[in-house]
């Protein structure tokens, strides 16, 4: 028998995102819903088994799963039911402005649950073998870095005896880590940008103590192989051109790749959520609601993170506009925010004039000495100075309501010193 049943709130991902902005909603007189197809709550975290997490957040260092346990002990409350081992197959927005969603699950068959307002917070999948075509066999023994990670923290199975990484995404550098305390040897890390895809503290902890080789600007050209991974070919690319007569073999059996995100977001297409071409996410307002009103989104749905605890601080920011929003006090203003000279993508994409704003962007330089400043209406408001920036980790600034206090039109700009 197909059920229907209806909630304030449906949070969609019960990961870092779901957790924190279930989190916030459960501090009010607010039924919710939080849906994951796992069954267990805690997303990725679940696998990530180093430490490093929770710094900024609980201001204590924890694991991955502690510090998913410690975000979903936060989320518990009566009105907050979770669904678990439950796919959202379908979500559309009724006549009168409410949703409603497909659910399907093992456990329970189908059912519908109505509900006022939505949180995103599906994350990310991996960039595979595929959406690079790199030529060469189809032998066992190719992974995504995501993918051997749980096959050997929560499977508890090693993926090969010998690896190269193709690409150095924080995964991937993890990864390297994780496998040599393994017993695998990890031949090379092999990077087409001239820097590292990953943050600095993870080169340093990840290849450089273990004395991994990182070759960049350089990149895959063939893996060999029948049943399993035999070699890879490495060339050094020139301009983005490999340079085949300068290429190398490196003998492995096992291939990971760590080569980027993609945010999940074919539920959001589904609602007609607009979605920004910068950063894979919604375009969302000052309050993260998305251009379809009651939908709102946080965390590597929206746009990719190299923190947890960052996912976790803007889902909270989520979780407080869908408080107020289903309380009828929540305000936007349509006043446009985008970016300029090296910088790829800011998010929100609206900014409220006077009330204070946190934004995240993402840099396209590599640089000791740059100066990131925002302009309102033609006037420069804020300024800093950073002695250090590279696109692999995300800025986060917050301006105060008195420096907002004007309509109009914000731009930032990156600007490179001497």
């Amino acid at each position: 028998m197909i059920r229907h049943e209806t909630c304030d709130a449906a949070v969609i991902g019960a990961g870092a995102a779901g957790l924190a902005a279930a989190a916030e909603i459960a501090k009010y007189p607010y039924s919710t819903v939080v849906i994951d197809r796992e069954d267990q709550r805690g997303g990725i975290l679940r696998q990530c088994i180093h430490n490093g997490f929770g710094l900024r957040y609980f201001k204590e260092e924890l694991t991955g799963p502690e510090y998913a346990d410690r975000v979903a002990v936060l989320a518990e409350n009566p009105n907050t039911e979770f669904k678990l081992g439950t796919t959202v197959s379908e979500i559309r927005r009724l006549p009168d402005g409410t949703f409603e969603l497909m659910l399907l699950s093992a456990a329970e068959g189908v059912a519908y649950l109505r509900t006022r307002a939505i949180f995103l917070g599906m994350g990310c999948r991996e960039r595979n073998r595929g959406n690079l075509a790199i030529p060469g066999g189809r032998p066992a023994g190719v992974f995504t870095a995501g993918a051997a990670q749980r096959l050997l923290n929560i499977e508890g199975m090693l993926p090969g005896k010998s690896a190269v990484i193709v690409g150095s995404g924080d995964i991937g550098l993890i990864m390297a880590r994780r496998l040599r305390w393994s017993g695998v040897e990890v031949k090379a890390v092999v990077e087409i940008m001239p820097y590292p895809s990953g943050l600095t503290r993870n080169i340093v902890q990840c290849l450089n103590d273990f004395g991994i080789p990182l070759y960049l600007e350089h990149g895959v050209v063939n893996i060999a192989g029948r049943e399993r991974v035999q070699s890879v070919d490495v060339a050094p690319l020139e301009g983005g051109i490999p340079q085949l007569d300068r290429q190398f073999r490196i003998d492995c059996d096992t291939v990971l790749f760590s080569v980027g995100l993609i945010p999940e977001n074919e539920l959001s297409a589904q609602l007609g959520v607009e979605l920004n071409p910068a950063t894979g996410g919604a375009v969302v307002d000052a309050n993260l609601q998305t251009s379809v009103p009651g939908v709102f989104a946080g965390g590597n749905v929206l746009h990719v993170h190299d923190l947890a605890d960052f996912v976790s601080e803007e889902s909270t920011e989520a979780g407080c506009s869908i408080v107020r929003y289903l309380g009828g006090s929540l305000e936007s203003d349509a006043n446009p925010v985008s970016v300029e000279s090296n910088l790829k993508y800011v998010i929100p994409n609206r900014f409220n004039r006077n009330r204070k704003c946190t934004f995240s962007f993402r840099p396209l330089i590599v640089s000791d000495a740059a100066t990131l400043e925002a302009e309102l209406n033609g006037r420069v408001i804020w300024k800093r100075k950073f002695t250090w920036i590279k696109p692999a980790e995300m800025l986060k600034i917050e301006l105060s309501a008195e420096q907002l206090n004007e309509s109009g039109t914000l731009v930032f700009r990156l600007r490179e010193e001497a």
